[in-house]
């Protein structure tokens, strides 16, 4: 855990020195320093942005929601084809 800290640390100080300078003067103060280019065009970019983060982080919550607790729970599930042969117990 305290390596992977470290690596997550050493990896946020270098994104400052990603982009140059004249990039830097032509991004708004919210990317400065992070990213090439022109930066967004119109404020319709930021709205695609942010509306694709929240699909995202929906699909990311309840992709491992379904992973660590599935809430099927009948015995006749598909689930339980896998499950049972891997105990041994097939029917």
């Amino acid at each position: 855990m305290k390596a992977i800290l470290v690596l997550f640390t050493l990896v946020l100080s270098a994104l400052s020195g990603i982009a140059c300078p004249v990039c830097e003067r032509q991004q708004p103060n919210v990317l400065r320093g992070i990213s090439h280019g022109t930066g967004p065009a119109s404020d319709w970019d930021y709205i695609i942005i942010w509306t694709m983060v929240v699909i995202v982080v929906f699909t990311l919550y309840f992709s491992i929601k379904m992973l660590v607790k599935p809430g099927e729970k009948t015995g006749s599930h598909i689930k339980r084809i896998i499950l049972n042969l891997e105990d041994g117990t097939e029917k």
